[in-house]
This record gives structure tokens, C-alpha cells and sequence, in this order.
């Protein structure tokens, strides 16, 4: 199972991210959650903590297998989840894109057009050294 854990429900993904997540099985859309920017790090962390805790009992209920979970959105929520869900051996993915660029010279107006290359596993912060 992947728990896409994002704003971009697997429905909008393109045939490329789709067969990428396949390796997973199931893909299961969670919405990330809104972070408001006047919340200090402890109830960031208090709701990443709550949805470890989800995570963890859902990726139970599925059984044995290859799980993932995959995490895009606001920054400190990220983090502080992806380090809780690797305690637990869980394997994070953040998705990874080739940003495009068409950029109109008469009016100046710039549109960018992402296209996915893979998912990239979040690095386990033991396994860093600096």
C-alpha cells in the first residue's frame, strides 16, 4: 500500500507516477492537513504525531507487505513526520518532477509545467553525517 499523503489526489497523477506507485499496490489519498503559519513547532508536532499514529495503525491493518507513504506539503509538518514514520521503519517518498518552462515574451507571463521522474525516499536522519 502507498498512503499518498498530499494535495495531488492519485486521480490527477500521470501514467508515469501511477505505475511508479504500483510497486506499492494499493494507493490510498489522504489530504494533508492545513498547517496554519501561526502555529508553533509544538502543535506542528502534536499533529504530525497524531497522523503517525494513523499511519501506523492503517499501514497495520493492511498487513504484510511493501508499504510506503508518500509526503509532499508544508515543510516542518513533513520533517517532523517523515522522522516519526522512520522510527516506526516506515519508508517515505517525496516525488520528484523536471520543471518546465514556457515563458510568453509579449506579455511576460511564465507557466511552468511539472513532469514526474520518480519517487525519491526521504533519507533516514541516522544514516546522515556531517
Amino acid at each position: 500500500m502507498l498512503i499518498n499523503l498530499s494535495n495531488h489526489p492519485a486521480s490527477t497523477w500521470g501514467e508515469a507516477q501511477r505505475a511508479a506507485a504500483r510497486i506499492y499496490g494499493e494507493i490510498e489519498d489522504w489530504k494533508f492537513p492545513l498547517i496554519p503559519p501561526e502555529w508553533d513547532e509544538s502543535q506542528v508536532a502534536d499533529l504530525a504525531k497524531t497522523y503517525a499514529e494513523r499511519i501506523v495503525r492503517r499501514l497495520n491493518e493492511a498487513g504484510k507487505g511493501c508499504h510506503a507513504v508518500h509526503v509532499m506539503g508544508e515543510m516542518t509538518f513533513t520533517c517532523t513526520l517523515v522522522r516519526l514514520l522512520h522510527q516506526r521503519g516506515i519508508l517515505c517518498l517525496a516525488s520528484t518532477s523536471q520543471r518546465m518552462v514556457e515563458e510568453d515574451p509579449a506579455s511576460g507571463k511564465k507557466i511552468a509545467y511539472f513532469r514526474f521522474e520518480r519517487f525519491r525516499p526521504y533519507p533516514c536522519l541516522q544514516a546522515l553525517s556531517f
